[in-house]
């Protein structure tokens, strides 16, 4: 096995802990994949073109970032209702409120606190996983911004993780845009 394909399957190994991460009153809509070889490149390429097309230096530091990694995993958060607790903490008066809602922008919304939270928790296992098998990676937002624009990925909200195994972390020490 070479180093690319041990990184790719370590990026599915994450993709495992993304989809068995716990989750609120156990209903799942954690969507998980690694992309495709052809993929992550189209999908750098659409960070660098993004970077231009906003004059935002951040999505071309990052689209070079996947460019050089040997995989990307996305991470999204699949449409859904309210988890039906009314807790308030999307801001409406409960889910009935806020299943009624729409917006759009880079991601879709709104999106259930607790759905949110079951994001941020699959992320987080995924990276974990990640760093358990030493493997250089980064939560990335922007990522989510061109798999979406490309549709990669039919979730609200998706963010991804590039994957990279060298002599120096590339996600480290980068400019700050």
């Amino acid at each position: 096995m070479t180093l690319n394909e041990t990184v790719r399957f370590v990026g599915e190994l994450m993709a495992l802990s993304a989809k068995t991460a716990p989750k609120a009153v156990g209903q799942d809509f954690i969507d998980v994949r690694v992309l495709s070889e052809l993929e992550r490149v189209a999908l750098g390429k659409d960070m660098l073109l993004v970077g231009e097309e906003r004059g935002n230096q951040g999505f071309e530091r990052d689209g070079q970032n996947v460019l050089d990694s040997d995989a990307v995993l996305l991470v999204g958060l699949l449409p859904h209702k309210g988890a039906g607790l009314d807790c308030g903490a999307c801001g409406f008066s409960g889910c009935a409120e806020f299943n009624e809602k729409a917006s759009s922008g880079d991601f879709r919304g709104p999106n259930c606190f607790l759905r949110a939270l079951d994001l941020g928790i699959a992320l987080g296992s995924a990276a974990s996983t990640a760093s358990l098998h030493n493997v250089d990676n980064r939560i990335m937002y922007r990522v989510g911004v061109s798999a979406l624009r490309l549709g990669m990925s039919k979730a609200n909200v998706v963010h991804g993780i590039p994957l990279s195994a060298t002599g120096k972390n590339i996600f480290f020490d980068r400019p700050r845009k």
